[in-house]
């Protein structure tokens, strides 16, 4: 067994179990900027703060990477980092989203915070 896919599996099976409430970064692509330093926002939804998470007092940043169309709509998301329980909760605010159009499809990530008692 490799020693880079020996580090990515104990990566992924921390995040599932969720260790200890912190945020765990599985992977962070290299060279990814955040798309709003890139590409404006049109409208932002804000993530609801689920209420296991309200329940466990969590708080934490779920990095997302997404592709944006050149309408502005988010293509694509997918969580690359942070606890498993505010990870759906910042999936579907993102992909509501909306972006400045281009010409091009750009890619990039979001970084969603999560604070305690929201």
């Amino acid at each position: 067994m490799s020693l880079r896919w020996a580090g990515s599996a104990l990566a992924a099976l921390l995040i599932a179990a969720g260790i200890g409430g912190r945020t765990l970064i599985a992977q962070e692509p290299k060279n990814e900027a955040l798309i709003e330093n890139t590409r404006h926002t049109r409208s932002k939804v804000q993530p609801q703060y689920p209420e296991l998470a309200r329940k466990m007092n969590l708080s934490g940043t779920v990095k997302v990477q997404v592709v944006v169309s050149p309408n502005g709509t988010v293509k694509e998301a997918k969580v690359i980092g942070g606890h498993p329980v505010l990870a759906n909760a910042a999936l579907d605010a993102v992909r509501k989203w909306r972006f400045e159009p281009a010409a091009i499809e750009s890619s990039g990530l979001v970084d969603i915070k999560f604070e305690g008692h929201q």
